[in-house]
């Protein structure tokens, strides 16, 4: 039986820009739609994910969960099917407590009679967050329960575990999972971005076919809108101003290099040609989908404070990525030695997030990268 997710998932979430006040179908099913108009199911962006607050705040009179009659009048099943049609995944949200964290019915206790809703309704990937439940409550076992009402559910409906911390890679995969949150929720700010990638590059090791450490949902695009800025729960002097497009290039690389799911959380209805043009970069996605899916991992640096991927490609190339999350442009140098070739190995370069032949090199190479930037460069062995 093959992987469930062999590779990174791809696709949309809503929460990071539309939050748990503005979400509706009308916006999901324009969303779908536009995923398919702008090129991103091409590119591999398949899953169009729900996140809270689509349910009713109570189950129903047979203790089923209920779509938001105002927000979702037209219901899951029928939403789920819109979004089929095009060629497209169908993602929800449920919680592990008594509530969601936007209290809303969450499934405890009615794992099973969830997960056979989930897949009467067309579900094909669950975001299962924590919520809110009894103090000393054994999370793994609440994820585990999920997990295997899925599984006897009689659809397959991809797990993606959500509790925020880096310990869970220590059993999430265990409970069927696929995918597993390392942290709280990432913010439309560059410290947010540098923050969570660093944090999921302690635990690459655990990361791989069927499962994936998940840094967390994008935020490229969100210019300073929406939920993941702070619009809406933030002090107004407080709200991100959002990234700029470089942040937001060296975002993406990040994200690629770690071989993390890539699901966008901006408005993908208003996506601006600079970004769908990071977002669909076909080199950059081809080394997040690479089918050895090993996350890349930090180098020993060359100078104080660089930080240096390396990611190991199916096809014998690597891919390294240098990121200067500092103030100021920085020279930095590119050594090929600790990957297991040899510092005399001829190595020829291509500039992956400019599209650019570096040309080919002995020893290694110096490169500039700009402040708050990354540089993705995939090299071959000659």
């Amino acid at each position: 039986m093959a992987l469930l997710a062999a590779k990174p998932p791809m696709g949309w979430n809503a929460w990071n820009y539309f939050g748990p006040g503005k979400i509706n179908e009308t916006v999901v099913r324009e969303t779908a739609d536009a995923m398919v108009e702008q090129g991103f199911r091409d590119a591999g962006y398949v899953y169009v994910s729900v996140d809270d607050c689509w349910m009713a705040v109570e189950r129903d009179a047979n203790g089923d969960l209920q779509a938001d009659p105002v927000k979702f009048p037209s219901g899951m099943k029928a939403l789920g099917d819109y979004i089929h049609e095009r060629g497209l995944k169908f993602g929800l949200y449920a919680g592990a407590g008594v509530l969601t964290y936007a209290n809303r019915a969450g499934s405890y206790g009615y794992e099973r009679q969830d997960a056979r809703k989930f897949a009467e309704w067309g579900v094909d990937l669950l975001k299962y967050d924590f919520g809110y439940v009894a103090p000393g409550t054994n999370a793994p076992e609440l994820f585990r329960r999920m997990g295997q009402a899925l599984r006897e559910s009689g659809r397959e409906i991809l797990f993606s575990g959500c509790l925020g911390r880096t310990s869970v890679t220590e059993w999430m995969r265990s409970t069927g999972a696929s995918m597993w949150r390392l942290s709280g929720d990432i913010t439309d700010q560059w410290s947010s971005i540098v923050n969570v990638a660093k944090n999921a590059m302690t635990v690459a090791p655990f990361s791989g076919p069927g499962g994936w450490n998940d840094p967390d949902m994008m935020v490229i695009g969100l210019d300073g809108e929406g939920w993941a800025s702070g619009v809406g729960w933030m002090k107004e002097e407080d709200v991100c101003k959002g990234c700029t497009d470089n942040e937001y290039s060296a975002h993406f690389s990040l994200w690629c290099m770690l071989a993390a799911p890539l699901l966008m959380g901006h408005d993908v209805r208003k996506t601006r040609p600079e970004l769908a043009a990071i977002l669909q970069n076909a080199e950059l996605i081809a080394i997040n989908q690479d089918e050895l899916g090993i996350q890349g991992y930090t180098l020993p640096p060359m100078s104080n404070g660089d930080t240096i991927l390396a990611k190991p490609l199916k096809n014998g190339d690597i891919a390294f990525c240098l990121l200067n999350e500092g103030d100021f442009p920085k020279k930095m140098i590119l050594s090929w030695q600790y990957c297991g070739w040899e510092m005399t190995d001829r190595v020829r370069l291509r500039d992956v997030v400019n599209h650019t032949d570096m040309g080919e090199y002995v020893h290694g190479m110096y490169a500039f990268v700009e402040p708050h930037s990354a540089r993705v460069f995939r090299a071959t062995r000659l």
